[in-house]
């Protein structure tokens, strides 16, 4: 294909660059277009794989026929052989009517199989023997349907470490690979990066009606030197994010440092911060600090409740062992005629002295015992408050907390 019919062609699909590997892949759809072949378009993420199949499809003798573009990596696994090979009445929960699927609808058309590599192995299947014979069964039927139509498919991932791995079928692949395309990353197209990004700037400026954005040569070659692991989808955010907050119109080295993010294998756009403006981030950092320490205090918390929940029950089986050591002694010291004499008072039975001597502890209020517990573990602890916060099992803070709370401050 000569320069200028390269040209027409780009012009026709808005397609912007030069680079060799980009020129390369548009002529090799146009001479494969009139051929009815299967094609495989390999290329990263948002290299603009989705070009190829249109050109393809409008320049084959199909060109007046269906043509549909699918995502495989996007239809559930349990729906997408009835959405591609359609499906019986009744087959299935849902299914109150018959569907002739991608492939009955698109008869004498094209498909274009995005993300194939996507594609389960059973599906996978199915699709192989559309390929090599034109028939295919629905969901829940059992006569054999018959289609024409090509493929064109297209994958971001190493098709030869899925085949090797068991996520792809081997013999697929290489019916889908009868003609590769490889659309080359942005990192490698070189002054392309410049042309796009013109592009994508004054869409931007026509669509908002702002001012148009330029790059001082400083940032030039700072954007030929990224390695944009986003590739062109990517570039057209981060020209649009420039385009919306940057206040000056000719983007310096310095101000794209801001846009273009640090880490050079990152996909995601810098955050921008200016003098004044309110940092969202800043708040949520604040936040994590505050429940982090509230998460801490709340522990500290349980810790002092079950310390003097153990101290409580431990002066209550004290108590209880005590009562019940002087019995006998309670018993003994009771005159016979004071006891059984009508005229006083009853003095206290053997009972009511177990009763008192146990609801004492009960009217003890616990801030009297976290007293007392803070005192002994100083005392035993010669006045270190690390180490008596060590033995109550709580933070120095809390410790330090509590001495306020109970005048202990010397």
């Amino acid at each position: 294909m000569n320069t200028s019919e390269l040209q027409k062609v780009k012009q026709r699909y808005n397609i912007v660059g030069n680079c060799d590997g980009l020129n390369r892949a548009i002529d090799v759809a146009m001479q494969v277009a009139p051929i009815d072949l299967s094609v495989l378009i390999i290329g990263e993420s948002g290299v603009g794989k989705e070009i190829i199949p249109r050109i393809i499809h409008d320049n084959s003798p199909r060109r007046r026929e269906k043509y549909f573009a699918i995502n495989c990596g996007s239809i559930p696994e349990g729906t997408i052989d009835s959405e591609l090979f359609g499906h019986e009445k009744g087959s299935f929960t849902g299914a109150i009517g018959e569907s002739e699927g991608y492939f009955g609808v698109a008869n004498k058309g094209t498909i274009f199989l995005d993300e194939v590599g996507e594609l389960p192995m059973a599906t996978q299947a199915r699709l192989l023997r559309v390929l090599e014979t034109g028939e295919y069964i629905r969901v829940g039927g059992q006569k054999i349907m018959k289609t024409d139509v090509r493929i064109v498919a297209a994958t971001n991932v190493n098709m030869r470490k899925a085949i090797s791995e068991g996520r792809f079928r081997e013999d697929l692949y290489y019916r889908l690979n009868t003609i590769p395309i490889q659309i080359p990353p942005l990192r490698d197209r070189g002054e392309d990066i410049l042309l796009l990004f013109r592009l994508f700037a004054m869409q931007m400026a026509e669509k908002y009606h702002l001012p148009k954005i330029t790059l001082s040569d400083e940032a030039k070659y700072i954007m030929l030197k990224y390695k944009w692991p986003g590739n062109v989808r990517q570039l057209k955010n981060i020209t649009e994010q420039m385009s919306v907050l940057s206040q000056e119109r000719e983007i310096s080295g310095e101000a794209i440092h801001k846009f273009i993010p640090e880490d050079a294998e990152s996909t995601q756009l810098a955050t921008i911060s200016s003098p004044g403006s309110h940092s969202y981030e800043s708040e949520r950092e604040i936040l994590y600090k505050i429940l982090y320490e509230l998460r801490g205090n709340v522990s500290d918390l349980r810790r002092d409740m079950n310390s003097l929940r153990k101290q409580l029950d431990a002066a209550r089986s004290a108590t209880v062992d005590t009562s019940a050591s002087n019995l006998p002694s309670i018993i003994t010291d009771q005159p016979s005629a004071t006891i059984s004499s009508p005229a006083r008072t009853a003095a206290p039975t053997v009972q009511d002295a177990v009763a008192e001597e146990i609801s004492e502890p009960e009217s003890l209020n616990l801030e009297d015992i976290g007293r007392q517990m803070v005192e002994k573990a100083l005392e035993r602890n010669g006045g270190n408050r690390k180490k008596a916060a060590q033995e109550l099992g709580i933070s120095d803070r809390t410790l330090y907390r509590r001495i306020k709370q109970y005048g202990l401050e010397k």
